[in-house]
């Protein structure tokens, strides 16, 4: 994910199962679920500990401009 050559930075939120990731969060994201898109490069959204469940990941672009091209989990 990430904006393309000569893009400026793009402000992105982040909500598991529709509310702020609080403990839950990646190390690109706030508590609140607050990012930013600076490159092109591998974010880390989410972090989860315990056990394994089906979840669901919203992210929210403040401005149009950033590319996604990969989702990994696990």
């Amino acid at each position: 994910m990430g904006t393309p050559p000569r893009t400026p930075s793009v402000r992105f939120r982040v909500l598991l199962d529709g509310r702020p990731p609080g403990d839950a969060r990646g190390g690109d994201v706030d508590a609140q679920g607050s990012g930013m898109a600076t490159e092109q490069r591998m974010y880390q959204l989410i972090r989860q500990t315990g056990p394994v469940e089906d979840r669901r990941v919203d992210i929210e672009f403040a401005e149009p401009g950033v590319e996604i091209n990969v989702f990994t989990f696990g």
